[in-house]
């Protein structure tokens, strides 16, 4: 049984897709009496499904080698393209995440959405994403990657985009897709470019390929810095990082699985290609300072922000920062790892924070407080989210974290000392948020907020025990180091940060030591970090300002050049006509010779190039005969 799940994992996205497409006929209207709860329930029931599959075809990759099914699908002038599919155990173990984290996200939408008429266009987007996900795991061609990450893009659009009635929402939607078109425009680039030198798109291929090439350096570095422009956008990397904070926007049970899994689907196009990016340090060392500009900026900026939803989002790109990092120093199993334990953390944070929202009149972090007592169940919660995204023990992202310290610290000892700083910001910043929160006297904003119903409440409970079991299950599959190996400076370095992270917030906001709102000494730099280092201005005296510039051009050009000519023959045309209309007078022989004369013009044009040059030479003759006076 284990053997024909795995063999045919290559249904598990079509599951997916299947509900999308089954929730169709309730969006439109075309099924009006039941309303259109159907829809969520068909997608969970797919959802269900391919989570079943994945998760008991999973066991059966332990001790397997990774196997290969290639489709053909197109040859053509010596291009054969062909759908590779790569079944092994990172591949099956991604979509376990993805569905089981896509499951919960939709059993939490039924309470968050309860009162919403666009079910049907919700879910069946979320089945399109858990789709996208899922071929993208089990993609092994960095062409059908570019196509799959180009669907995930339409996909964030119209999900951000989900209540269009919203002027805010509008403008998410569209600067999250416009951001990632620039970025998928140089990876096209980047992919285009790479068949040529390696003659392949499969992942295996290009890597095979990357250990025995000889290749200019220069032209490897302009591929491999189109390569990860895509991922930078996807993941929310400086300067391609706005749109993560926009899409925010959107319904919160889509930032779900946005914050944990979509973003990440960058980095994992990222880890796949990391032997092509090895052969130019060049590329690795900009993946290195993006990651690093990255994860810092983010960091300080969560710390300023006083939107819920908005504190979180720059936490997610402190971490895919830390992604870029560990790919750029040739550490993949750290960047797995590092995915792996900030998706469920991720997740639960989001549906904390979303419990908040759903019930609360503002999303201002300064006009809340005093809900430990109020909601237990969206307080443990986020405590348990933070300490599995921070560096405390024995959790998940500790381990993660420990792996990409320990294998810098004897050749890289100063991105220790950044990830040690960005785990301590990083706890600082979501203590920050729990204190203002949940910690203190109640507000007038949060006197009366109940905890939310038992359709949220549920896979938030579930998640906690999945994240608190993380280490467990690691261990299990032999993904975690030994305490004997185990470097115990680094251990204890991460240890402290948080600590001492979460102390000092706790003690600035908790504590009436410190008026509040907490202001820096400096207004320019306290607006400099709150204003996110003033990049949305920069983009807009920048990129927007040329755009709009080379609009307004092609706008004139369009008027005076284009129309200009085409009104011109239009009104040649027209007095042509006109004059025409005029020698219209019925006689017979007159309409014979006017056609007598095109035929000879005719004539005259065609047999040109015979006679044209002799008649020429007998008039220049003549021309020099004439006496001169």
């Amino acid at each position: 049984m284990t053997h024909y799940l795995l063999e045919t994992a290559w249904l598990v996205p079509c599951y997916a897709l299947m509900g999308a497409l089954l929730a169709i006929p309730w969006s439109p209207g075309v099924i009006r009496r039941t309303g259109p709860r159907p829809a969520g329930y068909v997608n969970l029931i797919m959802t269900f499904i391919a989570f079943v599959h994945a998760g008991l075809a999973l066991p059966g990759t332990w001790g397997q080698q990774v196997s290969q099914v290639h489709i053909p699908w197109l040859s053509t002038a010596g291009l054969n393209l062909t759908i590779d599919i790569e079944i092994s155990s990172a591949s099956i173990g991604a979509m376990v995440v993805v569905c089981g984290l896509n499951f919960l996200a939709q059993i939490y939408a039924i309470g968050y959405m309860e009162m919403d008429w666009g079910w049907a266009r919700f879910y069946s987007l979320l089945g399109v994403f858990e789709a996208g996900l899922c071929a993208l795991a089990l993609c092994n061609n960095l062409f059908f990657s570019y196509v799959i990450l180009e669907i995930l893009t339409l996909g964030t659009y119209m999900l951000v985009g989900l209540w269009f009635s919203q002027p805010l929402v509008v403008t998410g939607a569209r600067d999250a897709f416009l951001t990632k078109r620039v970025g998928d425009l140089f990876l096209l680039m980047g992919v285009l470019a790479i068949y040529p030198l390696a003659g392949t798109w499969n992942y295996t291929e290009l890597g095979q390929w990357a250990a025995t090439a000889d290749v200019n350096p220069t032209l490897m570095t302009l591929v491999g810095l189109g390569l990860i422009a895509g991922p930078m956008g996807k993941c929310a990397q400086f300067p391609l990082h706005l749109w993560l904070d926009e899409a925010m926007e959107g319904p919160v049970p889509s930032t779900i699985l946005r914050n944990s899994v979509v973003v990440a689907s960058g980095a994992w196009v990222l880890i796949k290609l990391q032997p092509v990016f090895a052969l130019s340090p060049m590329v690795s060392t900009v993946m290195v300072g993006v990651g690093t500009v990255t994860a810092i900026g983010a960091s300080l900026i969560a710390i300023a922000q006083i939107d819920i939803k908005r504190c979180l989002s720059y936490s997610v790109s402190v971490y895919m920062g830390l992604v870029f990092i560990a790919v750029g120093t040739q550490q993949n199993e750290a960047a797995l790892l590092l995915v792996l334990t900030h998706a469920v953390s991720a997740a639960l944070l989001v549906m904390s924070t979303g419990a908040i929202v759903w019930n609360s009149v503002t999303q201002d972090i300064t006009q809340l407080g005093g809900l430990w007592s109020r909601r237990p169940i969206s307080g443990i919660a986020y405590v348990v989210g933070t300490l599995g995204l921070i560096g405390f023990p024995p959790l998940g992202s500790f381990w993660a974290l420990l792996e990409l310290a320990d294998g810098l610290w004897t050749t890289k000892p100063w991105l220790v000392g950044i990830i040690i700083a960005i785990n301590a910001l990083t706890a600082f910043s979501l203590t920050r948020e729990f204190c203002l929160v949940f910690g203190g006297k109640a507000q007038q904003m949060s006197e009366r907020s109940p905890e939310v119903s038992w359709q949220m409440a549920l896979p938030m409970i579930f998640l906690v025990g999945v994240t608190l079991h993380l280490p467990l299950v690691l261990q299990s599959l032999s993904l975690l180091p030994s305490w004997v190996i185990l470097n115990k400076d680094v251990a204890l370095l991460l240890m402290w940060s948080s600590i001492f992270g979460c102390s000092i917030s706790g003690i600035i906001y908790l504590s009436n030591m410190i008026p509040k709102p907490v202001r820096l000494p400096v207004k320019f730099l306290q607006d400099f970090i709150a204003y996110d280092f003033y990049t949305p201005k920069l983009y807009r005296m920048s990129i927007v300002l040329s755009v709009d510039l080379l609009s307004k051009l092609a706008d004139i050009v369009d008027r005076f050049v284009v129309d200009g000519i085409v009104n011109l023959f239009g009104l040649v045309s027209i007095g042509g006509g006109e004059g025409l209309k005029y020698s219209t007078n019925g006689q017979s022989q007159f309409y014979a010779f006017t056609i007598l004369i095109g035929v000879g013009v005719l004539g005259i044009i065609v047999t040109w190039q015979f006679w044209g040059n002799q008649f020429l030479d007998l008039m220049s003759t003549s021309i020099s005969l004439i006496p001169t006076f």
